[in-house]
């Protein structure tokens, strides 16, 4: 493969690059006209050219403490020389206690069990194999179908991909497990709005439906993110998750929020159920959780939940839930998952985002009447823009406009008709100005 930079100056070898099957990539572009990033430190990152880039996006959601916290890698070094591994079954280490009690304080009021796993795809399919199985220890082993939202993204295992929404992540893997979908809240006459749209809690209502038609003994649960984030940042509409959380006590149907995206901080509050005041039955959680230093997910529910398993446990010997991963609850991971804690707290985190938020609102919507941009959602520290498509490619604008961006040295998400922005917690008026005027130039230059 003939590549852009004949001289070598991003340090890999056509060979190199042909062996990395990259995720979710683009590959024949990329490997063709590669984007290599060699450091990053605070709020931006550093590419192979030399150039600082901006990071719109804290890594991919992860890293809204910045780059580079030397608390978390002196943790992690010291915990990688104290002891690199242990084995997470039927045997434990004192941080993954520590760690669950500390994620537990972040939490809304009744969710005080926590179950970690290496990932938000992990902490989905945790999540939903939970779900079923208590309904089963229960007596009521019916309570099987699954209730997901069009445009949700759960990861990308089989149980996420089902009862996620999104067609990109779906279409090419046949089929999933049984799952109904409500409808996304993405409603007309919401369009530019600010924070939570005023139309669409009826939209809510839906799930009636369903449950009209499948009869609530034979559904377990209904998944979804309270602000949706890989579809563009979609804010419910006021009301609407107060009805779904009500609909599903009424019916004895289990409410899962996925917050891998807006737990600790992002939502401007430590997770998005407290922002809403809504609190599910289970909480997936990842990403912030370590600031993106190590892999970590999990998922917290309540006393009652995990009670059931131990009530149905068997011997005490036995294991009442066969789930698992190798790495459940690493110590490396639990060592950053602890100081990245810690740091949220001492840097008051979600004080920083609720002081940022309106000139990050004001920025992003200075875009509206830009060329191009059909749509602008905002919540917290996370922004949707949604652009028109070019004829025959819907997907093609955003690519261009974030190719734009990465050349004037801002790095923003793309996917579908979307791009996203999900700056870092510390981020000034200033940089949040310049990445939006960015996208505001590349938008003029496009056709």
């Amino acid at each position: 493969m003939e590549l852009s930079d004949p001289h070598g100056l991003i340090g890999l070898t056509p060979s190199q690059l042909d062996a990395y099957w990259m995720p979710s990539t683009g590959n024949r572009q990329f490997k063709a006209d590669p984007r290599i990033f060699v450091s990053a430190h605070g709020r931006h990152y550093r590419d192979a050219q030399g150039r600082s880039i901006f990071d719109g996006l804290s890594g991919l959601w992860t890293c809204g403490l910045g780059h580079g916290r030397t608390q978390i890698t002196k943790a992690v070094s010291d915990q990688v020389a104290a002891m690199d591994f242990s084995p997470p079954f039927q045997f434990g280490h004192r941080l993954a206690f520590q760690l669950a009690e500390q994620v537990v304080s972040f939490m809304p009021a009744g969710l005080d069990r926590v179950f970690f796993v290496g990932s938000g795809s992990e902490a989905a399919d945790t999540s939903l194999k939970i779900a079923r199985a208590y309904w089963r220890l229960r007596g009521q082993a019916s309570k099987t179908r699954f209730i997901g939202r069009a445009k949700g993204y759960h990861g990308v295992s089989f149980g996420g991909i089902s009862v996620g929404g999104i067609v990109g992540n779906r279409k090419i893997y046949g089929e999933g497990i049984t799952v109904d979908h409500l409808s996304h809240t993405l409603v007309p006459g919401n369009e530019f709005c600010r924070g939570m749209p005023e139309n669409g809690a009826d939209l809510a209502d839906q799930l009636l439906e369903l449950i009209a038609l499948h009869d609530a003994s034979n559904i377990a649960a209904v998944i979804v993110e309270p602000w949706a984030g890989s579809a563009g940042i979609i804010v419910p509409p006021k009301g609407y998750l107060q009805r779904l959380r009500q609909i599903c006590t009424d019916h004895q149907i289990l409410l899962i929020f996925d917050e891998v995206i807006t737990a600790f901080g992002r939502s401007g509050a430590w997770t998005a159920a407290e922002a809403f005041g809504v609190t599910p039955d289970i909480l997936n959680f990842a990403k912030q959780v370590t600031n993106g230093a190590i892999p970590m997910g999990g998922i917290v529910t309540t006393r009652a939940i995990q009670q059931t398993f131990l009530d149905a446990g068997g011997p005490h010997y036995a294991i009442e839930l066969p789930h698992g991963h190798t790495y459940s609850a690493h110590p490396v991971a639990c060592a950053a998952g602890l100081v990245t804690l810690d740091l949220l707290r001492q840097e008051s985190a979600t004080e920083q985002v609720n002081a940022i938020a309106p000139a990050f609102e004001r920025a992003v919507h200075s875009l509206r009447g830009a060329p191009h941009v059909t749509d602008i959602r905002n919540f917290g520290l996370a922004a949707g823009i949604t652009l028109a498509a070019m004829p025959g490619e819907p997907a093609r604008r955003p690519f261009e406009v974030a190719l734009d961006c990465w050349r004037q040295g801002f790095y923003v998400r793309f996917g579908a008709d979307t791009l996203q922005l999900a700056p870092p917690f510390g981020s000034t008026a200033g940089e949040l100005d310049a990445l939006t005027n960015a996208i505001g130039e590349a938008l003029q230059r496009q056709p």
